[in-house]
């Protein structure tokens, strides 16, 4: 499970980092059980509610 979730989230911050100029590796490194906090992080540095944020990724 752990290696489904590692391959889709790389995916998705690759994505991300190609939309989003101003993300970094860092913003979106993936730490098992601190999702929450990465996701707000990130929400953030883009002026996005959390709720927006994860429908962006769902959508990339």
């Amino acid at each position: 499970m752990r290696t489904n979730t590692v391959g889709y989230w790389k995916d998705k911050s690759e994505k991300l980092l190609k939309k989003y100029d101003n993300l970094t590796d860092k913003d979106l490194r993936f730490n098992l059980g601190k999702e929450k906090e990465m996701i707000e992080t990130v929400g953030f540095k883009l002026g996005k509610s959390m709720k927006k944020l994860v429908s962006i990724i769902i959508t990339l």
